[in-house]
């Protein structure tokens, strides 16, 4: 049932006391009770999408490149990984690249409200990847250039400690018990664990070739690795730290390379593990009790990278760089709803229920 015209008034009061940066809404339009908050990596921005309407609601200018996204344990603010390091893909000549912008590097901090970069968070060199701690007070932050995994004290704004980890390490995920947290490194091919108290090193697990991102079951006992190299995804015994063996992702539809595990996501009952495959132009759909590949959705997009899921795990969502648009993908028909033009190369994806 459509609001009525007091309620739309009321919303568009508050939008202009707050100062959101808001492109014009049409008056017919019914709020939407989910925002897609998608990072342009060339941009320099965090786009604002409502999913229902298939529209970029708004656009907040955060810093260089954004990457890694995610929202606050209680749903107020959007943490963004920024870095002042070049863009550069892997076997360029690091010599030809202008030179880095330390003052760049950092985890910006939005209000969602206001829609506005509240602070910038000191993170270690070129921060790519974060997890946030169950309690919400500590972020884990992959620095690729270094190594090393920073931890930053969100009330404090300070780093707390970093940790040597396997060269250019991407993914950084925590266990759902909050007590390890496992970091993939691209080069070594491994997962290194860390415990979570001591932000020592607990564990080194070998995986498939340039592992990106790691998910873990909603019980915490298995961690899937994603390998974009191998067309893989490495199962994980997370209590023992040790593989378990390996889910190939076999193309339905032949693109040139195939294949490109990138990003992965659960869906909200923990059954299935959605999989975004890169230049595969997929995303693979994974059954999680049986560790088995169940079907491919295809033509996605432009190299798929980033992956959400709506709450109600009907809908997935992928941010496609060279094609510079988000992907709203129906889960129960395997179909791309709507392609949402976005630019500046979306990289990562994060949903947060506003109703």
């Amino acid at each position: 049932m459509p609001p009525s015209t007091p309620t739309r008034s009321f919303a568009h009061v508050l939008a202009i006391v707050l100062g959101a940066v808001l492109l014009p809404i049409p008056s017919f339009a019914a709020p939407s009770g989910t925002e897609i908050y998608v990072s342009a990596e060339d941009g320099g921005e965090i786009a604002v999408i409502d999913p229902d309407r298939g529209e970029v609601v708004a656009r907040i200018a955060v810093g260089k490149r954004p990457r890694g996204v995610k929202v606050s344990r209680d749903g107020k603010l959007l943490y963004v990984a920024l870095s002042g390091s070049p863009k550069a893909g892997p076997g360029v000549d690091e010599s030809k690249l202008p030179p880095r912008d330390a003052t760049a590097d950092g985890v910006g901090v939005v209000d969602l409200e206001t829609r506005k970069l509240l602070r910038l968070l000191p993170s270690g060199q070129d921060p790519e990847s974060f997890d946030l701690s169950r309690d919400g007070k500590t972020l884990f932050v992959s620095n690729e250039e270094t190594a090393e995994m920073t931890a930053v004290d969100l009330a404090a704004g300070d780093r707390l400690r970093k940790v040597a980890v396997g060269r250019e390490p991407e993914g950084v995920t925590v266990r759902p018990d909050g007590k390890v947290i496992y970091v993939t490194s691209e080069e070594e091919s491994v997962v290194i664990a860390v415990d979570a108290r001591s932000l020592t090193a607990i564990g080194r697990i070998p995986t498939g070739p340039r592992p990106r991102s790691v998910v873990f079951t909603r019980d915490g006992r298995t961690a899937f690795v994603t390998d974009e190299l191998g067309a893989l995804v490495t199962v994980i015994d997370a209590a023992k730290h040790k593989p378990l063996g390996s889910i190939k992702i076999v193309a339905k539809a032949k693109t040139v390379l195939g294949p490109r595990p990138m990003g992965a996501v659960l869906s909200p009952d923990g059954k299935q593990l959605f999989v975004s495959n890169g230049r595969g132009e997929s995303v693979a759909v994974i059954d999680v009790a049986s560790r088995k590949l169940v079907r491919m959705i295809d033509g996605v997009g432009a190299r798929p990278w980033g992956i959400a899921v709506s709450a109600d795990g009907k809908r997935i969502f992928t941010a496609n760089g060279p094609s510079g648009d988000v992907s709203i993908i129906d889960v129960a028909t395997g179909t791309v709803e709507k392609r949402v033009a976005v630019g500046g190369q979306p990289w990562g994806l994060a949903v947060r229920v506003t109703r």
